[in-house]
């Protein structure tokens, strides 16, 4: 089974799915990591602040290439040792492609979470094009084959594209039908920017739900579509972003929606009409 690519601006291509390790168990992590490269996924999505990346370098070992530098690491001298980090957790030499965690920087303190004893957050005032300059660096080094962006918007892609020499080839933000982010999405195809949804599914095990907030697999519009195509609203969801040119990265460690998920790629399409 072949592997659908987005092809990025430096020439590069993106697998269209990827697994997500967001808010994955310690110790089911290297089993999801070695399903989904059983299953034929080549994109893994991870992250220092994930503190997973050792069970994911495990399960992927020399495969599969993909990070993202953390806030606490905004200062261009924490950039490089950052990167480095990640590779010796990941036990790998290069990334495929790294990419900057959010616009904003926290204070490093040596805490993923910075906060002072009245519970506020410690933010820095590292620029993230200072931060974005850095990243440039390790691509010059050979360190990383390309670098993008996460969680920014149309004001934030501007400025790099603006004052930096290195046009980012991913921003990974969410998106589902309850968060189309049109706009964003038609910048960054305007500059060949590639985007990936991360929570393509609405995250519905997000730590902040109220409890009350709407299910995005349970909403009857997505039902009714699954079930027209003998599908689930899982899958139907994650073809949503797939037909609209988008990467997504569905996180599980069950082999079999990890499976499900990616027989997505080949098996559904969604009329625009169809409800």
């Amino acid at each position: 089974m072949s592997v659908t690519n987005l092809k990025l601006n430096t020439g590069a291509t993106l697998p269209i799915i990827g697994l997500g390790t967001w808010n994955s168990k310690p110790g089911e992590v290297k089993a999801a990591v070695e399903c989904a490269i059983d299953v034929g996924y080549r994109h893994i999505d991870c992250a220092f602040c994930y503190l997973n990346e050792q069970e994911v370098g495990a399960g992927i070992e020399a495969k599969i290439k993909a990070n993202k530098l953390w806030s606490t690491q905004h200062d261009p001298e924490d950039v490089r040792p950052a990167l480095m980090q990640s590779l010796t957790n990941l036990n790998l030499d290069y990334l495929d492609m790294y990419l900057m965690h959010t616009p904003f920087a926290f204070v490093n303190n040596g805490t993923l979470l910075p906060q002072d004893a009245e519970g506020n957050w410690l933010c820095s005032d590292v620029d993230y094009i200072d931060t974005w300059k850095a990243m440039e660096k390790l691509v010059d080094e050979g360190l990383v084959k390309s670098i993008g962006v996460s969680n920014f918007n149309e004001y934030q892609i501007n400025r790099i594209l603006k004052e930096c020499k290195v046009v980012p080839v991913n921003n990974q933000v969410e998106l589902h039908p309850y968060l189309v982010q049109k706009d964003l999405v038609d910048l960054c195809q305007k500059h060949k920017i590639t985007l990936t949804a991360y929570s393509p599914l609405g995250s519905p095990d997000r730590p902040w739900d109220t409890g009350n907030d709407p299910v995005l697999m349970k909403d009857p519009s997505v039902v009714k579509i699954a079930e027209k195509h003998g599908k689930s609203p899982a899958q139907v969801l994650i073809r949503f972003n797939i037909q609209r040119g988008i990467t997504v990265i569905p996180k599980s460690v069950t082999p079999s929606r990890i499976k499900s998920n990616f027989e997505v790629l080949h098996t559904l399409y969604i009329d625009k009409h169809c409800v």
